[in-house]
């Protein structure tokens, strides 16, 4: 079940797999060697996950994650959130709780997590504050974003068209009318996921196929696909696909 790999001229590495099971045992491979460089180098290993389909594709290649992980030095955060309870069905947390958290031994003081609010600029706040108890008034550099992507394009909770595409200034940016329900959420913003060291795409299915070629340059990128948007200044994006998401390439 070897990925195979290429890499195109934007510079972005693409990683094929023949089946979900070995797109997860792809992407498990690359967070192990992440975090493994991480650890060595600074002592902790620093990464953001997102939620929809990425958890459960996270947990086919948890076995292999496993060896050789360090998850004591994991600090995890979210790349997007929707604000409802923690223990709700549309919680990114639960999602990775279940599909990750509950089988590995990082410290629950190092998964930062929303506090819930019902309003969702107050919760953009409090993340905002959670962030800068690792970076303090420093962007944010994440060792890893984990990101997916979906049909219209989007990615964290940047839907196409919407003002949060244009934030400057915010790390953690708050929606009250996204077009994806539920309807509040919070985000990480394109300044903290594009100072990332390591970006890593999960999209796996035939509706994504026809924007794969916008992603990887094999077409004019359009602005207007908030995924294309994700261009570290300064760090490597990788793409995690299966065969009918590379069937237009």
């Amino acid at each position: 079940m070897t990925a195979r790999v290429n890499t195109y001229e934007n510079g972005k590495v693409v990683h094929i797999g023949s089946t979900g099971d070995a797109v997860g045992l792809s992407v498990a491979k690359l967070v192990a060697d992440l975090s493994k460089n991480a650890i060595e180098n600074s002592g902790r290993f620093t990464v953001a996950l997102s939620g929809g389909s990425l958890p459960k594709i996270l947990e086919k290649g948890l076995s292999s994650l496993k060896d050789g992980v360090d998850f004591s030095k994991w600090h995890v955060f979210f790349a997007d959130e929707r604000v409802v309870p923690l223990d709700h069905a549309d919680s990114n947390y639960l999602a990775c709780h279940d599909a990750l958290f509950q089988h590995v031994a990082i410290p629950r003081s190092q998964i930062y997590m929303i506090a819930f609010n019902d309003d969702p600029a107050v919760v953009a706040q409090d993340y905002t504050r959670q962030l800068s108890q690792l970076w303090g008034s420093e962007l944010p550099r994440f060792d890893l974003i984990l990101l997916g992507m979906g049909p219209d394009g989007h990615t964290c909770s940047l839907f196409p068209g919407h003002a949060l595409l244009d934030e400057a200034s915010l790390w953690v940016a708050s929606i009250s009318d996204s077009p994806k329900p539920p309807p509040k959420r919070i985000t990480l913003t394109y300044p903290v996921v594009n100072n990332a060291a390591s970006v890593a795409f999960v999209a796996t299915g035939d509706s994504k196929a026809p924007l794969m070629r916008h992603m990887l340059g094999v077409e004019a990128q359009s602005p207007s696909l908030p995924a294309a948007r994700v261009l570290p200044t300064a760090g490597q994006v990788h793409w995690f696909i299966d065969e009918a998401a590379a069937a237009k390439l």
